[in-house]
């Protein structure tokens, strides 16, 4: 069963997740003690091994063993966190999409309670057939993914049994042969049985059959996601290619961590504690995490925190027929609400939340903002027309091109003007140039700087 601790965690406070360390089921203990002894029993043969039944030169060789090993365990000669990391991140990932997709079947009893009509029998024959159909479907995809489904529901016969399939649908699904998963075969009845009630006028319009089809596609969407997810794994070549650089990794500290003689002077082996407590303490953590990626790449098993596919089951058969069945038509009388007279009115508190009203409404971020009076003052804009920016080079060059077409664009007076450019002289000025051959001389200094004239025009 799904192990959840959501309402104890519901408020950060002290030793908020203190308290979930000594929790058993659904723990990293449970999944690791195993491996946790394991490695311990192999620790200790090496170490009473060393210590009491070597020779002196045997002990010897064994240290420039230990020596050698550790000096692969305390670099990043095998990348345990990159490949550790990356591969938890993408189960993860994989995870959360296999619970995004599972089936339900709300959204579909929700149209089909709305838009197959009939409070006669053969009305709520359709609507009930209808679902039936819808979760005989997803029975059939997650008998062919979660083991236990499967393990309760073994044969066709058993979903016979369980009232999903009548003796006559078993019939034409054995008949239609095909060497594929036919999960999708209670979908197609669903989709002729829906096109048959909008021929006896069940179903009032187009609109609605077509808003039936939709709902039925992203159901049926939804199931087939489920069975590629069991197809397509993650690939097998990562899968190993992490667990072997985990247990190498340890196989390597089993020898390397080991604690040598503080009399014979090795580096970093001044002391002798017999237990290795950070070579554990990172045992723990590394092999911790493998299994962490071990139970969520596939959540339809029977660890503590797979999918509950059977309450699923349970839940979604119950709740479809509920809302086509019991629910149709069945309305409350229409009455006026508590507050219809009342045209400002509040919800009231229980005692343990009437400190909430006294907190005012959040408005904005900005909302509670505080500005001097200097930056209250409204600015007015400069009277002068325009300003020149001076453009040198080529620059201004290409512009006086762009600046001579721009001559005599007659704004509107509802628009901005937005620019007034001005990239040779006035025509005073040309009259006034010089005869002789200086006149090129100087249209070429002004070609050099162009003005641009940017004026923006108000209206009143």
């Amino acid at each position: 069963m799904t192990v959840s601790y959501s309402l104890e965690v519901a408020d950060a406070r002290f030793g908020g997740f203190s308290k979930l360390l000594f929790r058993w089921k659904g723990s990293i203990y449970r999944l690791l003690y195993k491996e946790l002894l394991l490695f311990c029993g192999v620790y200790l043969f090496f170490s009473v091994l060393y210590r009491l039944f070597l020779t002196p030169r045997q002990q010897d060789l064994f240290e420039r063993v230990v020596l050698y090993c550790d000096q692969f365990t305390n670099t990043n000669f095998i990348p345990v966190l990159f490949v550790l990391g990356f591969y938890v991140t993408l189960a993860f990932n994989r995870w959360w999409g296999q619970y995004t997709s599972f089936p339900l079947p709300d959204n579909l009893m929700m149209v089909v309670s709305g838009n197959v009509h009939g409070s006669d029998e053969r009305g709520r024959l359709l609507r009930r057939t209808l679902m039936r159909y819808a979760n005989l479907s997803s029975v059939l995809i997650l008998r062919s993914i979660s083991t236990r489904v499967h393990k309760r529901f073994p044969t066709l016969e058993h979903v016979v049994e369980a009232g999903f399939m009548t003796s006559h649908e078993l019939k034409k699904f054995e008949s239609l042969h095909s060497d594929f998963n036919k999960y999708w075969m209670p979908l197609t009845w669903f989709s002729n049985l829906a096109a048959r009630a909008r021929e006896e006028g069940r179903v009032r319009d187009d609109i609605a059959l077509r808003l039936l089809m939709d709902e039925l596609n992203n159901y049926r969407a939804k199931c087939s996601l489920l069975f590629h997810y069991d197809w397509i794994s993650i690939p097998l070549v990562y899968t190993q290619v992490v667990t072997l650089a985990v247990y190498s990794f340890f196989a390597f500290c089993v020898i390397g961590r080991q604690f040598l003689n503080p009399e014979k002077g090795y580096k970093d082996h001044k002391l002798d504690l017999y237990i290795p407590v950070f070579t554990l303490l990172q045992f723990f953590f590394y092999t911790g995490w493998l299994k962490v990626g071990e139970l969520i790449i596939n959540p339809f098993g029977e660890d503590d925190d797979d999918f509950e596919t059977n309450q699923l089951i349970d839940r979604n058969i119950q709740v479809s027929m509920l809302a086509v069945d019991d629910m149709y038509q069945n309305l409350a009388p229409i009455v006026k609400d508590k507050h219809w007279a009342q045209r400002h009115f509040s919800i009231p508190y229980t005692v343990s939340t009437a400190a909430e009203t006294l907190k005012p409404a959040f408005k904005g971020s900005t909302f509670d903002m505080r500005m001097s009076a200097e930056d209250l003052e409204i600015h007015q804009t400069s009277d002068i027309p325009g300003q020149f920016l001076p453009v040198n080079g080529s620059l201004g060059d290409g512009f006086n091109g762009l600046l001579q077409r721009g001559r005599g664009i007659l704004l509107g007076g509802s628009l901005p003007s937005l620019l007034d450019v001005s990239s040779h002289p006035n025509e005073e000025d040309e009259d006034a140039a010089p005869p002789n051959g200086n006149i090129n001389t100087n249209n070429h200094k002004e070609q050099e700087k162009p003005l641009i004239k940017v004026a923006v025009v108000q209206n009143l």
